[in-house]
């Protein structure tokens, strides 16, 4: 399904022979438009501003969804987008023009059970409401996890609930538990109205999350302008994961959570633009984990997963 595509002559070159670079030189401003979630997951773009180039603007568009954000890269409306590898698995197995070129959060994930209950262990799921959004990353971790531990959804009530609502649904007893995304687990933790049950990470899908996508006729296309957004993408993600008091600060002003809250979640979110072979690997597995559960009728087409440009980078 995923292959790791041979490395282009010359693609880490500097930006000079780019037509993006000369398109500067000649006084043209550039404007980059970018879609991402409003989820600390995705904090980086909200540091862009910082590493952005000179005659170059990059406009940061906010989604609810990952769908939404997937689709507006499918439509063109944002250059680029972040959204989690579920939503992208989705489009390009139904055939869309979308290619994964880079990361943007592993991790950010968690099983969260009312604070005092029997719920220790993905075993005690048994018989408990869970809330799970349908379609979700999350949904194929825990599955997995409940598959290890002898489990099926059959052994569970699961109550479709959004990741927002989560938190509040397990506050008032609507659930026995959730399986949700940052930073909810932390809201639920810092306010003592959960306890943490695991983090889901213990699969062959590792801890792969949220990645960095394009239409295929961007790559095609403007490769110096791909170029030129990872680069800035990745000096973004290593200014922020390197310094969580900025990170948490950030997502303090755009996400509007407590600073306590986001404390706790800050530890459970690993930012990186890296996407090598064993985030190849962990996308094949979650691509078939979906089709085993009919989420997918087929496997994306080969070229779903284009590393060339992160490579240049990392070589650079």
């Amino acid at each position: 399904m995923i292959r790791r595509r041979t490395l282009l002559a010359g693609l880490g070159a500097g930006l000079a022979l780019g037509p993006l670079s000369r398109a500067n030189a000649q006084g043209a401003p550039v404007t980059i438009r970018m879609g991402s979630l409003k989820l600390i997951h995705s904090i980086a773009p909200s540091f862009y501003e910082r590493f952005t180039p000179a005659g170059v603007t990059v406009e940061v568009v906010p989604f609810e969804s990952p769908t939404e954000c997937k689709n507006a890269v499918v439509t063109k409306s944002v250059d680029f987008g972040t959204f989690g590898i579920a939503a992208a698995t989705l489009g390009a197995a139904a055939g869309e023009p979308l290619v994964v070129i880079a990361s943007t959060c592993n991790r950010g994930m968690a099983v969260i059970a009312k604070k005092g209950s029997d719920i220790h262990a993905i075993k005690d799921l048994r018989g408990k409401r869970v809330a799970i959004w349908p379609g979700s990353t999350q949904e194929v971790f825990v599955l997995e996890r409940m598959r290890m531990e002898g489990l099926s959804v059959r052994d569970i009530t699961p109550v479709r609930i959004s990741f927002s609502e989560m938190h509040i649904a397990l506050a008032r007893g609507d659930v026995d538990a959730y399986v949700g995304a940052e930073p909810g687990p932390g809201v639920s933790l810092a306010s003592g109205v959960g306890q943490l049950v695991e983090y889901p990470y213990g699969t062959e899908m590792g801890a792969l999350n949220m990645v960095f996508g394009a239409h295929r006729d961007t790559l095609a296309e403007r490769p110096d302008l791909v170029r030129t957004m990872l680069e800035i993408h990745r000096k973004a993600t290593d200014f922020a994961a390197g310094d969580r008091n900025a990170m948490i600060a950030m997502a303090v002003a755009k996400l509007g959570q407590k600073r306590d809250a986001l404390e706790l979640s800050a530890p459970n979110v690993e930012l990186t633009w890296r996407l090598g072979p064993d985030e190849v690997r962990q996308a094949h597995a979650y691509a078939q984990h979906m089709l085993a559960l009919k989420q997918i009728k087929r496997l994306p087409e080969p070229g779903f997963i284009d590393t060339r440009f992160v490579d240049a980078m990392g070589r650079a």
